[in-house]
């Protein structure tokens, strides 16, 4: 490289950047207003692809100066630079959400929390949530308090990986003789366009996992990456140009801020507006600026303040921006936000939660005033932590005391998920319970049902089942290789009550249908049946495709499913007899997309019928449990949370009905062999739906029953069916 290339080089890509540390302003602050719950901002998640495109940038401009200065990469030296800038902050902050969970949040929670701390501290977070938006049970729970740092986990492992993959480039652009731009840009796009394609092809089946994996996000990075190395060039793009291009790329942040909401695929297609909008407005930066092109580490997409370098102030005031967008992100009040950004970003998460599970939903007043209020944290933190370390001529001097101290930074985390896990209740000493004796003594005992006049229990004697364990009584069918999870479109069942019988039962359905299976499998029992389950999450019984995720997304596999289910059900080797139950809030799915939830339900009971006169047409006797009501809330989480006062965890009936909807009912109307089982009364069997019935608790989330409850339902479950179907079964079981 000639000398003058090598000057130019430094001019392009050396030098603070007052408009850069303004778009990490405006991208904190998106993100906070969406936290917040403004309705006029529901895309404002986007300010995370904001931080990426801007890291990607900054990170790459750094380690492509050093390169090109000094024909090396100190590995130790840029290491110990991110340990100082980031891991600090994200240790008090760990070790406050450790203490606010003990603090604040019940006890049913504190294990999970304890789980993602430790994922947190090591920066792998973020595929934890993936795992768990997948997971249709896990998914539905509340929020974690760190469930924000699935972006800095993203951030933390493109730090980690990118620095190889440059000296890897290097040392080709050394071996091969290509020129240094032309081999990074060759190995940005290896990278980068498969993640690109892998990013749209996972988020229009998998929306929830696509959201989360390093995997679907690292072109964001790349985008900003291809912009350090390209710098140079971009700098002598007409200074025109580049001002339309700044206002064009804001615009475009604000407007997907705006204009995206839940029901966005995302990233996906959908996050090439943002990302490309940053991309602009850093390019714009670019020109004309001299010795102020780029950012250095000091304005890192998270970390860092205004500083140009490890603590040496730096310039960029609005004045230097002309009619660019840099103008507005320069001003002192967008600086400021900026600087406190990493900062603001840690704070605010955990205390929306924390407020939540203190005061209950929030409304969006109260959403702002406990956003606004993390800017007091979020500035002590920088003040006391983030800048003194970073600044600090011990640690910049020797890199290994850096990583030394980064080490104790991820240790005191991880040690912080081991008090939280450690501080988690013993569940109580019960002398039985009720999934343990027989059903027809379980039902005895659960015999005090609330009435009218007998209202939900303040303050029960006892309850036989821990609310801490209640969310994991699921039954036996949630064993490995029994209920179908959502990718798989696998026909799989597990069989139960009498083995070795040539009388077949068939429970079909989703996970509506599985919370029976308990009482089933007793029934079954009962009179010498074999009891076989075909269940799978989220997917019931039914002939029309359906969505599933939020946002929603055809749900191919239930499709497949389906149809070998009712061959499975129709074929020559046909049950005896099918029970099913399911869910009743489903999407339809026609011609591609989702329909609106009125004319979707008409087509779900259609589906529903066409399914139910297969079987019928077999042959086969059909019934059908109708849908437990749906209470919403996290009945154990609240139970937890309200030990001494369980009529705060009861729901009115009337509610609780209307969100299970009377589809089934409609769907069995003039369908010959098809009856439907009602057991509405004992499971809410009062004006308000009872928490703990006797001294079980009904519900193990927000609209399955527990198998403790549902087993004891087993005798009346035996009675409504033998009258459903005509005697096929005996009612001696009561």
């Amino acid at each position: 490289m000639n000398d003058a290339h090598h000057r130019e080089t430094q001019r392009a890509v050396s030098g603070f950047r007052g408009d850069i540390e303004g778009l990490r302003g405006l991208a904190v602050l998106l993100v906070l207003v969406f936290h917040a719950g403004v309705p006029a901002v529901p895309g404002g998640f986007v300010g995370v692809d904001v931080f990426f495109v801007i890291s990607g940038f900054l990170i790459t401009g750094l380690i492509v100066r050093e390169v090109r200065t000094t024909g090396r990469l100190s590995l130790a030296r840029f290491y110990a630079r991110r340990a100082r800038r980031l891991l600090p902050a994200a240790a008090v902050v760990l070790a406050a959400v450790a203490g606010l969970t003990v603090a604040v949040l019940p006890p049913i929670r504190w294990s999970g929390v304890a789980g993602d701390l430790a994922a947190s501290a090591l920066y792998a977070v973020n595929w934890r949530l993936a795992d768990q938006a997948v997971d249709y049970m896990a998914s539905e729970q509340a929020s974690s308090p760190v469930q924000h740092f699935w972006s800095l986990a993203v951030e933390e492992q493109f730090y980690l990986v990118w620095p190889l993959v440059l000296v890897a480039l290097v040392w080709w652009h050394r071996r091969t003789g290509w020129s240094l731009d032309r081999t990074l840009l060759a190995g940005l796009a290896i990278v980068a366009l498969p993640s690109l394609v892998w990013s749209v092809s996972l988020t229009q089946v998998e929306p929830g996992r696509a959201y989360f994996v390093s995997t679907t996000r690292a072109w964001e990075l790349a985008i900003g990456a291809a912009l350090a190395i390209g710098a140079v060039r971009l700098s002598r793009l007409p200074r025109a140009a580049m001002v339309w291009a700044g206002w064009l790329g804001v615009s475009a942040i604000v407007g997907a801020a705006l204009a995206y909401g839940s029901s966005t695929l995302f990233p996906g297609y959908a996050a090439l507006l943002p990302t490309v909008g940053a991309a602009l407005v850093v390019m714009a930066g670019l020109a004309g600026r001299g010795s102020d092109a780029a950012g250095t580490d000091g304005a890192a997409g998270r970390g860092g303040d205004a500083a140009g370098t490890d603590g040496a102030a730096g310039t960029g005031g609005a004045e230097g921006y002309g009619r660019g967008v840099g103008r507005f992100l320069s001003v002192a009040p967008m600086r400021a936000v900026g600087a406190l950004s990493y900062s603001l970003y840690l704070w605010h998460w955990p205390l929306l939660v924390a407020a939540e599970a203190a005061w209950g939903a929030l409304s969006v007043v109260e959403g702002i005033l406990v956003a606004s209020f993390s800017f007091a944290p979020a500035w002590l933190t920088y003040r006391l932590v983030e800048a003194p370390v970073r600044r600090s001529g011990r640690l910049v001097a020797v890199p290994r005391r850096a990583l030394l101290m980064g080490a104790a930074c991820t240790a005191a985390g991880v040690a912080g998920a081991v008090v939280v896990h450690a501080a988690v209740p013993p569940p109580p000493q019960v002398t039985a319970s009720a999934g343990s004796r027989p059903a027809t003594q379980a039902l005895a005992e659960s015999s005090k049902r609330p009435t009218a006049k007998h209202p939900p229990q303040d303050e029960p004697t006892s309850i036989t089942l821990d609310p801490l364990k209640a969310r994991e009584d699921k039954g036996p069918i949630y064993r490995p290789q029994c209920h179908q999870d959502q990718p798989s479109a696998e026909l799989q069942f597990c069989a139960y009550g009498d083995l070795g019988s040539d009388k077949v039962m068939v429970l079909a359905g989703d996970s509506h249908a599985a919370q029976w299976q308990p009482a089933l499998a007793a029934v079954a029992t009962r009179h010498g049946w074999r009891l076989e389950t075909y269940t799978k999450s989220a997917c019931g019984f039914f002939d029309v495709e359906v969505g599933v995720g939020e946002p929603a997304v055809p749900y191919r596999a239930c499709t497949a499913w389906n149809a070998k289910l009712r061959h499975r059900l129709t074929g020559p080797d046909r049950p005896d007899l099918v029970v099913t139950s399911s869910d009743t809030n489903y999407q339809v799915v026609r011609g591609g997309s989702i329909l609106d939830p009125r004319a979707s339900r008409p087509a779900y009971v259609s589906g529903l019928r066409r399914s139910w006169q297969a079987v019928r047409a077999a042959g086969v006797p059909l019934v059908v449990i109708r849908n437990t009501p749906r209470v919403n809330i996290d009945v154990p989480d609240c139970l937890s949370a309200h030990p001494r006062d369980l009529a705060a965890c009861a729901v009115p009936r009337e509610h609780a009905m209307a969100m299970s909807t009377d589809d089934q009912i409609r769907a069995a109307e003039g369908l010959a062999g098809v009856d439907l089982v009602d057991l509405t009364d004992d499971v809410c069997p009062a004006p308000r739906c009872a928490p703990v019935i006797g001294t079980m608790i009904v519900w193990r989330d927000a609209h399955h029953i527990t198998a403790t409850y549902a087993r004891s339902l087993a005798p009346r479950l035996d009675r409504a069916m033998a009258q459903a179907i005509g005697g096929r079964t005996s009612s001696t079981a009561e």
